[in-house]
């Protein structure tokens, strides 16, 4: 999947300014659709998926998010065509626990020994190529921590747009007798594959494409899962809505606090019933229920 990468440089009237600004724009660009940040000397960079990248939204984010006595100006660059976190993969991530039931562990990077001493009942490992989902984002975690306490066991559950595959084998591990998942990148469904074959799930079907390969797949599902931008969220909870079956549950995040009235209204028209939300830092999630 090919990316854009923009330097967002913040010119402030104090130093003290900086990093109030420099959340400010991982929230405006995070509305326009930027899926990772990174601080700079001056700013901060972000990553987007280049099919996403909508310049004069991303100037309107930005502008709304200024304060005064601060400007923000940035530029875009294509990301080389490689595993763009591949420093980060190198690095790894510490052990996330999800609640007492669950965690999530850098797999190339944890020795048997170190397994042997983690007590939690369910353990996932992940190795992150090119994929968006260890459950160190908040989005993740919330999201992981919804389905663990809406209990999936028994269930069909869907995962759209499912990174490395760590919602869909969560759900495996938690009981569900199917899982659906899809992404539109490559990596993302090689890794979901990978990921699921290295931790011995074996009931999750995986297919590369965006919400329209959902017309192509069979049968109704109790659970859907979507950890994608609000932009992407509007455009396809009809999709979602349209597999979801009568009293199933649609659990969403990816966004921030100011995204949730939009999404609400659509998920209303749709029939959809919000039921619990979370927060986690700047970023929420919401469980939804469907009622037609």
């Amino acid at each position: 999947m090919k990316y854009k990468v923009v330097q967002f440089n913040i010119s402030v009237a104090s130093a003290d300014q900086l990093p109030i600004m420099r959340d400010l724009v991982d929230a405006a660009a995070g509305e326009a659709g930027f899926e990772a940040f990174e601080d700079t000397d001056d700013g901060c960079k972000g990553y987007i998926q280049d099919r996403l990248f909508d310049k004069e939204l991303l100037a309107e984010k930005l502008k709304e998010a200024e304060i005064e006595g601060c400007s923000v100006s940035f530029t875009v660059d294509d990301v080389a065509d490689e595993n763009w976190n591949a420093t980060w993969e190198q690095i790894g991530f510490a052990p996330i626990e999800i609640g007492d039931q669950m965690i999530i562990y850098d797999k190339a990077h944890t020795t048997d020994e170190d397994l042997q001493q983690m007590t939690t009942p369910i353990k996932i490992g992940i190795e992150a190529h090119n994929a968006f989902g260890t459950g160190t984002h908040e989005t993740t975690r919330m999201i992981l921590k919804a389905l663990i306490e809406l209990s999936p066991e028994g269930k069909r559950v869907l995962d759209c747009g499912c990174g490395t595959g760590i919602l869909s084998i969560a759900a495996s591990k938690l009981g569900a007798r199917e899982v659906v998942a899809y992404d539109i990148d490559e990596w993302s469904v090689k890794n979901t594959k990978h990921n699921a074959e290295i931790n011995g799930v074996d009931n999750i079907e995986v297919y590369e494409g965006d919400a329209h390969i959902l017309s192509h797949i069979n049968g109704m599902f109790d659970v859907v899962l979507a950890n994608i931008n609000r932009n992407i969220l509007l455009q396809d909870m009809e999709s979602f809505d349209k597999v979801l079956s009568i009293g199933g549950n649609l659990i969403i995040s990816g966004f921030f606090e100011a995204d949730i009235q939009p999404l609400i209204t659509k998920a209303s028209v749709l029939g959809l019933t919000e039921v619990k939300r979370y927060s986690d830092g700047e970023w929420r999630a919401i469980v939804l229920v469907h009622n037609k």
